[in-house]
C-alpha cells in the first residue's frame, strides 16, 4: 500500500513546487523560495518518520513469528501403551498433563517427573499404577505398582519369580490377572519317609506336591505330618509314618543320590537345581505271626524293585562376582551405611566383600543421600527406586527413613541380582541397575 500511494498520489515536494508555481510562469521571490526551501525539508523529515515506523511494526511482527515458532512444540504422551501426539506451548511436564486433562495419581508413574521441563526427546511415558493382590507362600499381600509383568513385581518385592512356583505365567501382565496371584518360593526340608531321611530344596505349594516331586507314594492308611494341604515352611521335617495292612507287603522307599555339578553361569556360591530327584520303590513280601493281634515276628519272603530312583543333580554357581573399588568399610554403626552394613549381615548373611560392592554401587547412585531426587527420571532415595513410592512396601515412612529405604533397596537387588556385588556388575557394564 504504501508504494501504491507513492504512484498514485503527487509528492509533498510536488505540491509545493504547484503552489509555489501555480501557472508554471511565475518566478518566485526570495522570501518566497525561503518559505519553500523550510516547506521542503519538512516534508523529507515528515516521510523518513513515516518508514522508520513502517520498519519498526514489520520488525516487531517479525520478532513475534520468531518467539511463537520457539515455544511451540510436538510432543508425544504414551499412556499405558497408548500414544498420542499433541502440540504445546507448557514449559514443564505437569503443564502438558493438565492442558491435555490427563489425570494421574502419585502412585502412578509419570516420566520426565511432573516439575522437569518437555523432553527434548517430546516423549512422555505414563504408567497407571494397578492394585495386585498375591499370596506369597501362605500369606495374603495386596500391593500398588505400575510394573507391566508378575515377573517385574516379584523383582519389586525381592522374589527371584524364576525360582519360585507362580500360579500363572511370570510374564503375565498385571492388567490382565483376574485374581490373587499365588506364589511359593523355594524352601529346604526334610523328607522321612520308611526310615530313610531325603533332604530336598522346593518351591512346591503344598506338602502333596513335595512328596509328588520326590515320588513318594502314600498308602491309604498311612500318616503325613504337618498334612498334606499344608504349606511347607523352611527348614521343616516332613514325616510319612506307614501303615501295616494284613496283607503282609510293604511299599518301602529308595532314597535318590544327590550330585553337585559346577556352572560358570551362576554367581559363586549359589545354588539350583538341574535335575530333581525322584525317590524309587520297591516292594517287600512279609510273612508275620501274631500273637493276641500283636506281631511276635516276620520274615521276608520276596523283595522287588518296582521303581528306580531318579539321582538329583544340583548347580553350584563358580562366577566370580566383580569386585568393587576400595572403600573404606568401616563406618559408623549409626550412620546409613552402618545400617546397612548391619542389615545385610543379619538378614542375607553378607559380608565386608559385598557391602563394599554396595557402597560403590550407592555412592554412585545416591551419595547414601535419603533424599536424592533425578528430577529427570523420578528416582528417589538412597537405592534410587523408580519411582520412590516403590519402596512404601517396606514402610510408609520411605521419603525420609533411611532404615526403610535400605530394606526395600537390599530385597530388590537380591531378587533381581543375587547380591550387591552382581548388582556393580550390572552398573558397571549398563550404567543403571
Amino acid at each position: 500500500m504504501v508504494e501504491f500511494d507513492r504512484l498514485t498520489q503527487p509528492s509533498r515536494e510536488q505540491q509545493i513546487l504547484s503552489m509555489a508555481h501555480p501557472s508554471g510562469h511565475a518566478a518566485p521571490n526570495r522570501r518566497s523560495l525561503a518559505r519553500q526551501n523550510r516547506a521542503l525539508r519538512a516534508a523529507r523529515r515528515g516521510r523518513g518518520a513515516k518508514m522508520a515506523a513502517r520498519l519498526a511494526v514489520v520488525a516487531a511482527a517479525a520478532a513475534g513469528i520468531a518467539g511463537f515458532s520457539a515455544a511451540h512444540k510436538t510432543v508425544t504422551i504414551t499412556v499405558d501403551g497408548a500414544s498420542r501426539e499433541v502440540t504445546t506451548f507448557a514449559g514443564s511436564v505437569e503443564g502438558v498433563l493438565a492442558q491435555e486433562h490427563i489425570a494421574y495419581t502419585e502412585r502412578d508413574l509419570v516420566a520426565p517427573a511432573l516439575e522437569a521441563p518437555v523432553p527434548r526427546s517430546g516423549q512422555i511415558v505414563i504408567r497407571t499404577a494397578r492394585q495386585m493382590d498375591l499370596v506369597i507362600d501362605g500369606q495374603p499381600r495386596t500391593v500398588w505398582t505400575t510394573a507391566a509383568t508378575v515377573d517385574e513385581v516379584l523383582a519389586d518385592l525381592g522374589v527371584r519369580s524364576d525360582e519360585a512356583q507362580l500360579s500363572v505365567s511370570r510374564r503375565a501382565a498385571i492388567e490382565r490377572l483376574v485374581g490373587a496371584v499365588d506364589v511359593s518360593t523355594p524352601k529346604a526340608l526334610s523328607v522321612t519317609v520308611d526310615g530313610v531321611v531325603m533332604d530336598t530344596y522346593s518351591n512346591a505349594p503344598s506338602v502333596r506336591q513335595v512328596l509328588v516331586e520326590l515320588g513318594v507314594i502314600l498308602g491309604e492308611h498311612d500318616q503325613v505330618s504337618p498334612g498334606l494341604d499344608e504349606i511347607p515352611e523352611p527348614g521343616q521335617q516332613i514325616v510319612i509314618e506307614r501303615a501295616i495292612t494284613a496283607s503282609g507287603t510293604e511299599v518301602v522307599a529308595i532314597p535318590f543320590e544327590t550330585v553337585e555339578k559346577e556352572d560358570p553361569t551362576l554367581a559363586k556360591g549359589a545354588k539350583k537345581i538341574e535335575t530333581p530327584g525322584v525317590a524309587g520303590q520297591r516292594v517287600i513280601t512279609y510273612r508275620t505271626k501274631t500273637a493276641g493281634g500283636v506281631e511276635v515276628s516276620r520274615e521276608k519272603v520276596l523283595e522287588a524293585v518296582t521303581a528306580q530312583p531318579v539321582t538329583q543333580v544340583v548347580l553350584i554357581g563358580t562366577k566370580t562376582a566383580p569386585v568393587a573399588p576400595e572403600v573404606n568399610i568401616d563406618v559408623d554403626p549409626g550412620s546409613a551405611q552402618g545400617i546397612a552394613k548391619q542389615m545385610m549381615l543379619d538378614s542375607y548373611g553378607w559380608g565386608d566383600d559385598q557391602f563394599a560392592c554396595l557402597v560403590s554401587l550407592w555412592n554412585r547412585e545416591s551419595g547414601w543421600r535419603v533424599n536424592a531426587a533425578n528430577r529427570s527420571s523420578g528416582a528417589y532415595g538412597i537405592p534410587q527406586a523408580l519411582p520412590g513410592s516403590k519402596m512404601a512396601s517396606a514402610g510408609s515412612d520411605w521419603q525420609t527413613n533411611p532404615a526403610t529405604q535400605i530394606k526395600w533397596g537390599l530385597g530388590y537387588i537380591s531378587g533381581r541380582y543375587s547380591t550387591p556385588c552382581g548388582a556393580w556388575g550390572a552398573f558397571q557394564s549398563k550404567g543403571w541397575y
